[in-house]
């Protein structure tokens, strides 16, 4: 197992910014695993979840607070967690920080060129919570192209709410960080920030399809935002998995969730 921390400088956000980067490789026999890992042909690149955290998070923060390493071996998927701050992973203009091509272009370029990583869409995943998932659901079916798999958990599918300027009594974030990272509100319906507006181009326009798995806790303040989302799919005829469980918006969610993705990932690569 190879566990990176990786410093480079960003043309996207142009400054340096921080990964971490997990390699499945030279795993002695004697490591005692609660399971047997998936098989691996030690000839082939690894498929590569690229894993967003989510607000007031850092690039450290799926490594911190749940089991991704052992999820790395288990599943022989390479992850890298880039950092997003609080951006949403949508461009920032007026700090010259553009994170749709951080996440859809240079990471995925920069990492490639470096770890032995695949290069075909079907080994590209996408991945994230809260903040991260729509940032994963967001990027991912904009970039349908690039990723061939998005996995969402508790993602803050919140772009009506924003567009219509509604605030919950939970939301601690000031209406003036909205304005600054989605612009007018009158702009983000049928934009491409609007996830409803980008299932609908995929469809209309007959663009690939990520395959895509979200799952959201039954506790979780964000459910009838993804239960409006689900129906979005439902109604645009796109298939995908929707898993409502126990949980809250927390990492012990999220710990049960990634790991429940990654086999789903595999299952469904064995029927292709």
């Amino acid at each position: 197992m190879a566990l990176l921390n990786v410093s480079y400088y960003s043309h996207a956000l142009t400054r340096n910014t921080d990964l971490t980067v997990i390699l499945p490789v030279g795993m002695p026999d004697f490591i005692p695993m609660p399971r047997k890992a998936v098989p691996r042909d030690l000839s082939k690149p690894f498929p590569t979840i690229y894993l967003l955290h989510g607000y007031s998070g850092t690039n450290a923060d799926w490594l911190r607070y749940t089991r991704i390493e052992l999820f790395s071996m288990l599943y022989n998927v390479a992850v890298v967690c880039p950092s997003g701050e609080n951006s949403f992973y949508l461009d920032d203009r007026m700090r010259d920080a553009h994170y749709t091509r951080l996440v859809c272009d240079e990471l995925i370029d920069f990492t490639r060129r470096i770890f032995p990583l695949s290069h075909r869409r079907e080994d590209t995943l996408i991945g994230g919570l809260s903040m991260g998932g729509y940032g994963a659901i967001r990027n991912g079916l904009l970039r349908s192209d690039v990723f061939g798999t998005v996995i969402a958990l508790s993602s803050a599918l919140i772009t009506d709410r924003v567009a219509e300027g509604r605030k919950e009594e939970y939301d601690m974030i000031s209406p003036e960080y909205y304005i600054h990272t989605f612009g007018p509100r009158e702009k983000i319906k049928g934009s491409d920030m609007d996830p409803e507006a980008l299932i609908n181009r995929i469809v209309s326009e007959n663009l690939p399809r990520p395959n895509l798995y979200v799952a959201i806790g039954t506790e979780d303040p964000l459910l009838d935002f993804n239960r409006q989302f689900h129906g979005w799919l439902e109604k645009a005829g796109y298939n995908h998995v929707y898993i409502e469980d126990e949980g809250s918006h927390d990492w012990v969610f999220w710990d049960r969730h990634i790991e429940k993705a990654l086999i789903w990932y595999n299952e469904q690569n064995k029927r292709q």
